[in-house]
């Protein structure tokens, strides 16, 4: 759940190219961050908490604009610096790795992926999975009426993560080998061109980019993750060093994520557009809708359960059982329980 342009998810997630551009400039960034670190309220030493940048859609983006994070921040003497553009968890993950980012945003799936190598981070906070707003999409006049009609054709997918795993998921319930489908790789911003002049069949994707898809590309979802029993929970990962020396930051951080999660559910309209309803990342009036909808039956963040931890082994598994990952990740150690942050315990 490399997230994200409509819902919290959708805020956080926006093109590999930025993300990949955006994460060049950590470094510097971090440095700057670090070195106005000072002189917070009561004297006081403020923690600077590295967030990517939320674009134009979202509560964070409301946040950036009206300063009510900073302003929630600042009780435990912390502000936000917003370093580079959200994208893909991939790149994220090495971002909080390499002490370049303190917090980001992907998916369990992308998480589990990242896991598998050397983490730098832990997660603290989780949103159920979109059932409606991921999935594979196929073109309205597209002869694939089916799951089993994928037999033989191309599908595209970002490897690992949230898009390979919506696809591999739709073709084990459906019975259908996963090397009858030839899985073309391709970055999730770079696919929308191939998909739209048909060099694909089908694109499994997420909510950023089917929302466009859907709206004005004449597209629809062959089966969405509901249908296809998809555990691709969101969620909250933060840099082992900042949680081990300002757990009270991340609690106030989680904090405003739920509260503020819940107001943009009751009016995700409001949420949208937030600094302009003009240029490239503006939410068209067609996409408007599309996006209200999935946000609507979207979930706040909320801390990691014992039952979405069990979800989270399940991802796990299945990523071990199709050779996505070269053995099973166990997920357990890299969790923190966020209600007990500050209090000694992780």
């Amino acid at each position: 759940m490399e997230t994200p342009v409509k819902t919290p998810r959708l805020a956080l997630a926006a093109t590999a190219l930025l993300a990949s551009t955006a994460l060049a400039a950590c470094g510097s960034s971090a440095d700057g961050a670090k070195a106005s670190a000072a002189g917070g309220a009561g004297g006081k030493a403020d923690v600077v908490l590295r967030l990517p940048d939320p674009g134009n859609n979202g509560f964070l983006a409301r946040g950036k604009k009206d300063g009510s994070l900073d302003r929630a921040l600042a009780a435990v003497h912390a502000k936000v610096a917003w370093t580079g553009s959200a994208g893909p968890f991939a790149p994220a993950a090495q971002a909080l790795s390499a002490d370049q980012l303190d917090v980001a945003q992907g998916s369990i799936t992308s998480a589990v992926a990242a896991l598998a190598q050397k983490p730098g981070f832990k997660l603290f906070a989780q949103t159920a999975p979109d059932g409606v707003g991921e999935g594979i999409l196929v073109k309205n006049d597209s002869p694939v009426k089916s799951v089993q009609d994928l037999v033989g054709r191309k599908v595209a997918v970002s490897q690992g993560g949230t898009s390979e795993y919506l696809l591999l998921k739709a073709l084990a319930k459906n019975g259908v080998p996963a090397d009858k489908v030839q899985r073309v790789y391709l970055r999730a911003d770079q696919t929308s061109g191939v998909f739209n002049s048909g060099q694909v069949d089908a694109w499994a994707t997420w909510n950023t980019f089917s929302t466009p898809a859907i709206a004005n590309a004449g597209a629809h979802f062959l089966v969405n993750g509901q249908e296809v029993g998809s555990d691709n929970y969101a969620v909250w990962a933060v840099r082992n060093g900042f949680a081990d020396k300002h757990p009270e930051v991340v609690k106030a951080f989680y904090t405003y994520l739920r509260e503020n999660g819940e107001k943009e559910k009751a009016d995700p309209a409001g949420y949208l557009n937030v600094f302009t309803d003009a240029g490239p990342t503006a939410v068209t009036p067609a996409e408007k809708d599309v996006a209200v909808n999935v946000s609507r039956q979207g979930t706040p963040a909320d801390a990691i359960s014992d039952a979405d931890t069990a979800r989270f082994g399940t991802v796990a598994q299945f990523f071990a059982d199709q050779k996505v990952t070269k053995q099973l990740v166990d997920v357990k150690p890299y969790l923190i329980d966020v209600n007990r942050l500050g209090d000694g315990a992780k």
